[in-house]
């Protein structure tokens, strides 16, 4: 792990996705901070003039509502919270209209959910939006549609949505905006001695164990978010940045090269682009349990699946679906497009492939997933 870092990652980056969190929109949870709104957004214009491109991923739309109705906390009940959303995101995209337009940029609302992303034609054309919008020189200002989510087809968080929009939009870097100056060692509000990361490697396995829980009543994402969206995002090359949304010029002062924050990079090659869709499937319709051969055969051969190496099968799932392979631990190592349905995969689990139409009294593919057709995580 690298604990200096010389130069910000953004000076050198083409394609941006910032993220501001709730709490710093709306001046944790006391409605829509105007100023600061009109600082990013002075901020981000001028990134544009260095030739940058630049989505922004906004919170703030459950919390301005909240604030607009009166209530004096989050409502726990759906209705509730996705009437607080439709109120709400009213007002943010109006603030962020006005503010930006204060220097001749217009913008574009994009409201997604995972169902958006998890259907490849509805993915595709997600994607093809976002570029049109920043060749014409638009800012896309994207939040999950919290009106009409369900656990089902939900992303859940900001920081993972604006993970799942890098990998979108092939972004060079993401930018997250916190209310906290970035990664420590461990939680610096119970260890004072704790050391403040600069620079690390995405996906490291103990980043994850230096995070602590959410640091704010306002948002739902806490610093292990964060980290996780780090490691989502390098999947398609984009380094992060996790950074205070307090400091002074923070987006200008990072475009002009300094480095702030928690600078997160990506050192694996960017997965193609079937794969990174692949791999941005938060739900999955089940799951293959794999014993340790098949697990070996995918890691370090890059094999296809087939039907010996499962050793259970979990969950209800039709042919073509998106489906989750796990090791003998529960981890998930692969996410693939399976051959067969659930009902026909146990049938043939443990079973050579010759033994296929024998068993289902056919044989589509010889294997349960293809290579082609699979990505590891």
């Amino acid at each position: 792990m690298i604990h200096s870092a010389s130069r910000s990652v953004v000076a050198d980056a083409q394609r941006l996705v910032v993220k501001v969190g709730s709490s710093l929109v709306t001046n944790e949870g006391r409605g829509l901070d105007h100023d600061r709104l009109a600082l990013w957004s002075a901020q981000i214009a001028k990134l544009t003039t260095l030739g940058k491109e630049i989505v922004l991923v906004s919170s703030g739309a459950i919390a301005e509502g909240i604030s607009r109705l009166g209530w004096s906390r989050r409502p726990a009940a759906l209705n509730e919270l996705q009437a607080a959303a439709a109120v709400g995101q009213m007002g943010l995209i109006e603030a962020y209209e006005r503010s930006f337009r204060v220097h001749g940029l217009h913008t574009a609302q994009i409201l997604l959910t995972h169902a958006d992303l998890a259907d490849r034609e509805r993915y595709l054309n997600a994607r093809s939006t976002l570029r049109t919008l920043l060749e014409l020189k638009v800012i896309p200002i994207i939040n999950e549609n919290d009106t009409v989510t369900t656990e089902e087809i939900k992303v859940g968080d900001n920081d993972t949505l604006s993970a799942l929009v890098a990998n979108l939009i092939e972004a060079d870097a993401l930018i997250i905006l916190t209310d906290q100056r970035g990664l420590y060692s461990a939680d610096p509000r119970k260890h004072p001695d704790a050391e403040f990361i600069h620079e690390a490697v995405a996906g490291t396995a103990n980043l994850e164990a230096m995070a602590g829980g959410a640091g704010s009543s306002v948002g739902t994402g806490g610093m292990l978010t964060k980290i996780l969206a780090a490691k989502r995002a390098a999947r398609s090359g984009a380094h992060t940045v996790i950074v205070s949304g307090r400091e002074d010029d923070v987006l200008a002062r990072l475009g002009a090269g300094e480095a702030l924050g928690t600078q997160l990079l990506a050192r694996n090659e960017p997965l193609a682009a079937r794969r990174q869709w692949l791999a941005d499937h938060l739900q999955v319709r089940g799951r293959l349990k794999l014993d340790d051969g098949a697990v070996r055969a995918l890691r370090e051969q890059g094999k296809s699946l087939l039907p010996i190496g499962v050793a259970e099968v979990v969950g209800d799932f039709h042919r073509g679906e998106v489906v989750a392979c796990i090791d003998g631990d529960g981890r998930d190592i692969a996410r693939g497009l399976v051959n067969y349905g659930a009902d026909e995969a146990r049938r043939i689990a443990r079973h050579p492939s010759s033994q296929i139409a024998s068993l289902l009294g056919y044989m589509d593919e010889a294997e349960l997933i293809h290579r082609d057709n699979l990505v590891l995580l």
